[in-house]
């Protein structure tokens, strides 16, 4: 592996090279914080399923370019004079002294849920930081990691179930709330409650441990390779899934579950 020394002269070199782009690459030069916004996005969901497929080379290649980002709206702010990337390094050093005081001071936390509880309390006295438990959940978040985020911040501060075997009870009153709308065929309600019985699921999920977003992306990656499955076998065939009853994919699909698809 890398020295330190070799560590910090490829990050150096990071920056040189970025110096130079932003000099006389025509399209490095008109990028702003605007213009960088959606591809910073994209990036991030591609270290995300890089990450879910395990993909040591792709995590490696997409960590560089979401560092890439990181190093471009540093060079922007340095262009402004509004900060540079030494000041982004040492707010973030500054950030995690502060917020971990059973390393680096005199509190004890020997459990990684203490650190989390002390970590919440932390911001919410930290100046300019949160005013609110929830204001740090990012109102851009999707939906499902949201609902998980804004659940673990009402956990630190001591809004959960007592028991874990209780959400159990919710998501069934839950259910039984959205089957009664749907009888009704209100939309908009039906609407509602099924948001209401997601949200008690991410809660359970939670409850035991289980990534939600994880879980569901592992779900949808199983029902392609499957479907792909059935695809490619009915063109072997001749035939096109429009032509097949739902019998003779059931079948197809089937045969792809006994090969662990």
């Amino acid at each position: 592996m890398s020295t330190r020394q070799e560590k910090m002269e490829a990050f150096g070199r990071l920056l040189d090279i970025l110096d130079e782009l932003r000099v006389k690459c025509p399209w490095d030069k008109k990028q702003t914080n605007e213009s960088l916004r959606t591809n910073t996005i994209e990036e991030t969901y591609e270290l995300c399923d890089a990450i879910m497929r395990n993909d040591n080379t792709d995590i490696k290649k997409e960590l560089g370019d979401l560092l890439l980002h990181v190093v471009f709206y540093s060079k922007i702010g340095d262009e402004k004079g509004a900060f540079d990337v030494k000041d982004v390094c040492d707010t973030l050093c500054k950030k995690l002294i502060y917020r971990h005081p059973h390393v680096f001071g005199e509190v004890t936390a020997d459990t990684s849920r203490k650190v989390e509880q002390n970590w919440e309390e932390l911001k919410l006295k930290e100046k300019g930081g949160n005013k609110t438990v929830l204001e740090g959940v990012p109102a851009s978040l999707p939906s499902v990691v949201k609902a998980h985020r804004i659940q673990d911040k009402a956990r630190n501060v001591g809004f959960d179930w007592t028991v874990k075997e209780q959400v159990w009870d919710k998501v069934q009153e839950e259910f039984t709330e959205l089957k009664q709308e749907i009888d009704r065929m209100d939309q908009d309600k039906m609407e509602a409650e099924f948001g209401d019985l997601f949200f008690s699921l991410i809660n359970a999920a939670r409850l035991y441990k289980i990534n939600p977003d994880n879980a569901l992306e592992r779900t949808n990656q199983k029902f392609i390779r499957r479907f792909n499955y059935l695809e490619e076998h009915t063109l072997k065939e001749g035939k096109s899934l429009k032509e097949m009853t739902l019998e003779e994919m059931d079948k197809i699909w089937n045969e792809a579950k006994r090969q662990g698809l």
